[in-house]
């Protein structure tokens, strides 16, 4: 996996990142989900660098990257915590505006850093996922079902990281399992990268606080906002076998945050980067070059 790729390390404001970096030209920021790492572009990112300078950080939090303190209104794991990060990241590399690709909990972070920071934010792309403040006040007995994860990873005392911390191999497992398209298939070296960090006690903390942060300091400023439009043009990307098809209309919802929204549906469960990378890579050249 990303062969001609370059491991580096950035110290932002408040976390230290890793980040996998390589190609020429336009810069594109690709900000990977729960619970995988920046692995989870080996098909794509290699797939584009010959057109674009591909960059493939480790959320604060997971993997390679640190995983700070948090407080009682798990601040530091907020999408605006997360998208200055990707902000700084981005400066200290030179690039004052850039296009940002997010899947699942790096979608989120994109929304937010387009509206935190969007004289920065060329283009944006989201992968299954409709905006998070949607969801919680859309909430309903299936999406309590389906996506009942926000809801057990959101409780506190440390419950949610004793039970995982009981087989993180075996949940990281089952999620990937339940997610995605029943004949999807992830790369061995990939599993294993998100295996060996998933299953790192702080790395299940930090992950639980993404999601504590989510359901309350995230829903405050994306309250605060709703009138704030993403003015970026935005590309909406998700599954035809996932919970999000079945359950929204994607492109009315993005249409009620966003000025200017294409999509489309791909055949695959959630995980689109690597249930249909080549759909994927298509999508993004036609995107990014228009």
């Amino acid at each position: 996996m990303f062969n001609t790729f370059k491991t580096e390390r950035y110290r932002t404001g408040g976390a230290e990142l890793f980040v996998r970096r390589s190609g020429v030209g336009q810069p594109v920021v690709f900000l990977h989900g729960f619970p995988q790492t920046s692995a989870m572009w080996h098909h794509v990112g290699p797939s584009l660098v010959e057109h674009f300078e591909v960059i493939c950080p480790d959320l604060r939090g997971y993997g390679r990257s640190s995983k700070p303190p948090t407080d009682e209104q798990h601040t530091p794991y907020s999408k605006r915590e997360m998208a200055n990060d990707i902000a700084e990241l981005m400066r200290l590399l030179g690039h004052e505006r850039y296009s940002v690709v997010g899947h699942d909990r790096g979608a989120r972070v994109a929304h937010r850093l387009a509206l935190d920071h969007p004289q920065h934010v060329e283009r944006l792309c989201v992968m299954d996922i409709v905006p998070t403040l949607h969801m919680f006040d859309h909430a309903d007995q299936a999406f309590a079902t389906g996506y009942y994860h926000w809801f057990f990873l959101i409780q506190g005392k440390g419950m949610p990281e004793h039970m995982i911390g009981a087989d993180p191999e075996y949940y990281l497992r089952m999620k990937l399992g339940q997610w995605s398209a029943p004949d999807a298939v992830f790369a061995p070296e990939a599993l294993a990268e998100y295996i060996e960090w998933f299953s790192k006690p702080e790395t299940i903390h930090a992950a639980c606080e993404d999601y504590r942060a989510a359901a309350g300091v995230d829903l405050a400023h994306d309250r605060a906002d709703r009138q704030r439009r993403i003015s970026a043009p935005l590309l909406a990307l998700w599954g035809d076998k996932g919970f999000v098809h079945r359950t929204y209309d994607v492109l009315k919802v993005w249409r009620d945050y966003a000025d200017e929204v294409s999509g489309k549906a791909l055949s695959s469960g959630h995980f689109l980067p690597e249930e249909d990378p080549q759909g994927v890579i298509e999508a993004l050249r036609s995107f990014l070059n228009s």
